[in-house]
């Protein structure tokens, strides 16, 4: 082979090892990036919006875009130009087979520096949302501070970015892999909180008295409404931890207990359990359970029967300031109400719902008289 061969095929084999390698640009490597941001608004997979400047040629520029080790999901990758949208056209994108890269054709008609913002859905980046609610001695209010905690599993680093909740202002953060940051975004004081005995008579015994252990109490939460009234109402709360304590007047706090919120709509509630008390007390009896309109088959055998039930549960407050119980009562199957002598809601087919204010020291009795229907021995 002559001296010219040799130098044409070696000219042919750069050409083509240009045409493939040209603008290649690893997600694993940072200097590219001009801006990224962390969305956080999905709790499954977290959104990564970065902004890149590509040196685009006139003509076609392929670009190609490769994740090795970081859990990005391939099909959510998207490109959007930002400079020249009207003279740099995204033409086709594949995907190398066995590889975790794609190749972008991109159309220029002109030499760019062209910025581009480059999407996608990023794995293995965990947060949790954690509250610490600080409640008077007197208990009327609660100053309610949060933190975002960000865990980065993902493989990626990330030396700067804006970490933005579906609410609320950002933060300026950097996370690398492996790494966890915790952040401020929520402090709001003197939150009115509403102190709340809840019975449920499926839970507690109906008689405390009558047990060996009489050390029973009624589960105490702080009621907190998501409203503008309480300074709150801007957005929901993210369910997570609550830490809950309360000043003891004394320049120091007593913790009072941890609890778990479920996400909290604007102009929702949600209550922070903090212990048990036997501030008040409820004695709960069914005075009466009758059969009624006895159905029996050819046998004589009673096959359905309906029933008169009547049920009283006497309340008693023994603290020297007013209280509000939560009553839920249920009732299975089918049912009618006969008389009840307080307002209840009902929650479900099954289930009643009693809002009842006690004054000091008051005592209260709830009666309920129902009947149930189609009872099958």
């Amino acid at each position: 082979m002559n001296m010219k061969l040799k130098k044409m095929i070696l000219l042919v084999l750069l050409a083509v090892m240009c045409g493939v390698s040209f603008g290649r640009i690893k997600l694993v490597a940072l200097p590219e990036r001009a801006a990224t941001v962390i969305r956080l608004d999905n709790p499954n997979f977290t959104l990564i919006e970065e902004e890149r400047v590509l040196t685009l040629q006139k003509g076609l520029n392929k670009v190609d875009f490769s994740w090795k080790a970081v859990s990005i999901d391939a099909d959510s990758i998207r490109l959007a130009v930002l400079d020249n949208p009207d003279k740099v056209t995204l033409l086709s994108v594949s995907y190398p087979p066995n590889e975790a890269a794609l190749v972008w054709e991109i159309n220029s008609d002109s030499d760019y520096a062209e910025t581009v913002r480059i999407s996608y859905l990023l794995r293995n980046i965990d947060r949790l949302i954690t509250y610490k609610a600080i409640a008077d001695k007197a208990e009327t209010n609660v100053d309610l501070t949060s933190f975002l905690v960000l865990r980065n599993f993902s493989g990626e680093d990330f030396d700067m970015a804006s970490v933005l909740l579906d609410y609320g202002q950002a933060f300026e953060q950097g996370i690398r892999h492996e790494e966890t940051k915790q952040m401020q975004f929520l402090n709001v004081p003197k939150v009115p909180i509403q102190k709340v005995w809840t019975f449920d008579a499926a839970q507690l015994p109906w008689d405390p008295e009558k047990l060996e252990n009489k050390n029973v109490g009624i589960p105490v939460s702080y009621r907190i409404v998501n409203d503008e009234k309480s300074g709150l109402g801007g957005f929901a709360l993210w369910g997570g931890k609550a830490r809950i304590f309360q000043q003891d007047g004394q320049g120091s706090t007593i913790f009072l207990g941890e609890d778990v919120t479920n996400l909290v709509p604007v102009g929702e509630k949600t209550e922070l359990y903090i212990g048990d008390s036997r501030d008040i007390v409820v004695t709960q009896r069914k005075m009466k359970d009758e059969q009624t309109n006895v159905r029996r088959n050819n046998k004589g055998a009673v096959v359905l029967y309906d029933t008169d039930e009547i049920i009283t549960a006497k309340i008693e407050n023994f603290k020297d300031s007013s209280a509000v119980l939560t009553a839920i009562e249920h009732i299975p199957g089918q049912w009618e109400m006969k008389k009840c002598n307080m307002k209840y809601e009902q929650k479900d087919a099954e289930t009643l719902k009693f809002e009842i204010t006690l004054a000091a020291h008051e005592k209260k009795e709830l009666e309920m008289r129902y009947s149930r229907k189609n009872i099958r021995p």
